[in-house]
C-alpha cells in the first residue's frame, strides 16, 4: 500500500452528533489520519436522522453546533450524497482513486452493498466499522450486508470481533476500540457549578432501571447539585429527574462537553444493559472522553474484560446504590482524592487510548491488508 493512504469514510453523520455518539470517535479518528498526512474524505447522507433531529432543537442550537464542528475540524472534507438513483455515479466519481473505504455500521444496507459492488471495478479495500450492539442483539440486520465482500471488520470490542469471525464467518476482524479525541477533549479550568454531571441519552429503555439506581436515587438522597445532559428523555423521565432535584439541561453539543465536565466535580458511567453483560469489555465513548477531561468517574456495574483501564485507580466501579451514594459523598468532600483519581484516568488515556493511537493502529491494519 502507498505510504500516503487515500481514505474514504462513510458514516451516518459527521456534522451532527445528536444521539450519535459514534460521531465523536469518527471525527477524532479522521482528524488524526489527516494529521498523519493521509488523504481523508468523509461522506454522509443529506438530511440524516441525526441532522434532522438537531435542526428540531431550534435554529440557534443547530447553527451553533454546526459552526462548532466546522471550526473544530477544518481539515475534514465532508461531502453529502442522496440515497437515490444518482448515488451510483456519485460513488464511482468519488472512489476512483480510493485506497481504503471505511463504512460505518450506521449506513443504509442498500448504500453499503452498492459501495461493495464497486470494489472489484475500482480496486479499493473495504473495511466495515462496527461500534454498536446490533451484531449481538439484532444479527439479522447485519446479515443484510454483503459481509463476504469486506476485506475485514473493525469491531469496537473483542466480543463483537468474535461474533463476526465465529458467528458470521468473516475471516479477518480486528478489535478496534474507540478512544478520546484529545485534541478537543482535555482538562480545562472552570468554576465549579455542579457536584455531579451525567452526559448521556435516555433512549430505548436500555438502562432505565440502572439510571434510577446509580444516578437518580443517589442524587436525591445526597441533596447534591446534579446536572444531566442528553436527548430522548420522555416526559416521565424528566419528571423523575425533577423530583430528585436533578437539573435536566437537554442537548449538549459534544464539543461543549469538556467545559461541562470542567464545571463539575464527579461524573457517572451507566452502561446500557448489553455492555454490562453479554458485551462486557466495551465501554462507551463517554468513558474515554470523561477521563480525557480529567474528571473522576464512578461506574455502575461493568466488567473491563479487556483490561483497557485500571479499575480502582482510573475509575471506581460500584455494585449498588448504597455504594454509589457513599462514594459520591466521599469524593465530593475530598478534593485530593478527586484529583488523584482524575490524574490516574487521564494518564491512562494519554498512554493508550487517544484517537492518535487508533489512527496508527488503522494504518497498520491497512498495511497488513496490502494493496
Amino acid at each position: 500500500m502507498n505510504q500516503r493512504i487515500r481514505f474514504r469514510m462513510f458514516a451516518h453523520s459527521w456534522v451532527s452528533d445528536w444521539n450519535h455518539g459514534n460521531a465523536h470517535f469518527l471525527r477524532g479518528l479522521a482528524h488524526e489520519l489527516a494529521k498523519l498526512s493521509h488523504e481523508v474524505r468523509c461522506y454522509e447522507q443529506e438530511n440524516s436522522w441525526s441532522r434532522a433531529h438537531l435542526e428540531q432543537e431550534g435554529q440557534e442550537v443547530a447553527r451553533r453546533a454546526t459552526q462548532q464542528f466546522y471550526e473544530s475540524f477544518p481539515e475534514l472534507d465532508v461531502k453529502f450524497y442522496r440515497n437515490d438513483e444518482r448515488f451510483d455515479s456519485f460513488a464511482i466519481e468519488q472512489l476512483q482513486d480510493a485506497d481504503v473505504v471505511i463504512i460505518h455500521e450506521w449506513n443504509p444496507p442498500e448504500i453499503v452493498n452498492k459501495l461493495l459492488s464497486l470494489k472489484k471495478r475500482l480496486g479499493f479495500r473495504a473495511l466495515f466499522h462496527d461500534t454498536h450492539h446490533r451484531a449481538y442483539t439484532s444479527p439479522g440486520e447485519i446479515l443484510q450486508l454483503d459481509l463476504k465482500s469486506f476485506d475485514g471488520v473493525l469491531a469496537f470490542g473483542r466480543a463483537i470481533q468474535r461474533i463476526y469471525q465465529d458467528g458470521f464467518g468473516v475471516p479477518r476482524a480486528w478489535t478496534f476500540h474507540e478512544a478520546a479525541d484529545t485534541t478537543h477533549f482535555r482538562s480545562l479550568e472552570a468554576q465549579r457549578i455542579n457536584d455531579v454531571i451525567w452526559v448521556g441519552n435516555w433512549g430505548d429503555e436500555e438502562r432505565t432501571r440502572e439510571l434510577d439506581e446509580f444516578l437518580i436515587q443517589p442524587a436525591a438522597n445526597l441533596g447534591a447539585k446534579v446536572a444531566v445532559h442528553g436527548v430522548r428523555y420522555p416526559r416521565e423521565a424528566q419528571v423523575r429527574l425533577s423530583q430528585a432535584g436533578i437539573q435536566y439541561r437537554g442537548y449538549l453539543s459534544n464539543l461543549e462537553a469538556p467545559q461541562a465536565y470542567a464545571q463539575s466535580a464527579v461524573t457517572v458511567h451507566v452502561p446500557r444493559r448489553f455492555y454490562a453483560n453479554g458485551l462486557s469489555g466495551v465501554p462507551t465513548i463517554r468513558v474515554f472522553e470523561a477521563l480525557a477531561c480529567g474528571i473522576p468517574l464512578l461506574s455502575a456495574p461493568w466488567t473491563d474484560t479487556e483490561g483497557l483501564f485500571r479499575e480502582g485507580a482510573d475509575y471506581l466501579c460500584l455494585p449498588n446504590r448504597p455504594a454509589m451514594e457513599a462514594e459520591m459523598r466521599c469524593l465530593l468532600r475530598d478534593e485530593r482524592a478527586r484529583s488523584q483519581m482524575a490524574d490516574q484516568g487521564l494518564n491512562t488515556i494519554r498512554q493508550r487510548h487517544t484517537c492518535a493511537h487508533r489512527a496508527q493502529q488503522l494504518v497498520e491494519i491497512c498495511e497488513e491488508l496490502g494493496r
